[in-house]
């Protein structure tokens, strides 16, 4: 674990060095320890409608959301990178539209980087971003604010034409200034290749072992989620089926009053409680 601080160049220059390291988290318990274990970003992701707000989708989630809980994150990190995801409409509209929304996530939420979904069509909104004093992240493949476009969650780019798009929309997103793009979704082949025709690192999510770095759900990493897990999700452990445990074990042991014991009780003096009326 290294205690350095992570900064947007030293995510650049790791391409090729060191495998990078992303999770989500939503609030400030679950940041604090991803940010003590060493990872090197956290996103605090539009995912959170889905894990967090109980949605069906991403779509619903408005910049207060991100705003509250990205300065929650923010307010547990020392040294991780923390990035911020522009949400649906946030960007879309206009150039300045995505200048005022992305500067609040940096000014009043205090992210150190934006994530942005999309191609070609947004470059010119990255480079005005960037231009702006603004660190951006790309995201390329399997884009959940595309959901109704795209069909439904599955994997992108694997007919020659939609391949050759998003292999020619992450050379343009590099060229317009990102300094990382995330790769969700698509076969490891084309992500092998995208890694290869970029100078910046890619993020892989369902993109296979030959990233630059990996990016997982924090509620899929630890086991939290109970309804369906991608086949590209990792389970290091099953704390829903602990947490569960546990909270039927303090129901027990309210209902037989064995909580709270003498070790979890305070006491007065006899002579005080004696002269109680």
């Amino acid at each position: 674990m290294s205690n350095s601080i992570v900064t947007t160049s030293t995510i650049k220059n790791s391409k090729g060095i060191k495998p990078l390291t992303m999770i989500t988290a939503y609030d400030y318990a679950f940041a604090k320890i991803f940010d003590q274990a060493g990872i090197d970003m956290i996103l605090v992701g539009d995912s959170l409608g889905n894990v967090i707000l109980g949605y069906s989708s991403t779509l619903p989630v408005t910049m207060e959301d991100m705003i509250h809980h990205t300065k929650a994150v923010t307010r547990a990190c020392s040294r991780t990178l923390v990035v911020a995801d522009m949400p649906f409409m946030s960007y879309q509209v206009s150039t300045e539209q995505a200048l005022i929304n992305a500067g609040r996530l940096v000014k009043e939420a205090g992210a150190h980087a934006v994530k942005l979904e999309g191609g070609a069509e947004i470059t010119a909104t990255i480079e005005k971003l960037v231009q702006s004093g603004i660190p951006v992240i790309g995201h390329l493949g399997l884009t959940p604010q595309s959901v109704n476009q795209l069909g439904g969650f599955k994997v992108q780019g694997k007919t020659l034409s939609a391949a050759q798009k998003i292999l020619q929309d992450a050379q343009a997103l590099a060229t317009a200034g990102v300094f990382a793009l995330v790769l969700e979704c698509i076969p490891h082949q084309l992500a092998l290749k995208i890694t290869e025709s970029v100078n910046i690192p890619t993020i892989g999510i369902g993109a296979g072992n030959n990233c630059d770095g990996q990016v997982l759900v924090c509620n899929d990493l630890l086991g939290l989620n109970t309804e369906f897990t991608p086949k590209f999700v990792k389970k290091y452990r099953n704390l829903q089926q602990e947490i569960f445990t546990a909270t039927q074990e303090y129901i027990n042991d309210v209902q037989t009053r064995t909580f709270p014991a003498t070790e979890h009780t305070f006491s007065m003096q006899d002579e005080v409680l004696e002269k109680l009326y």
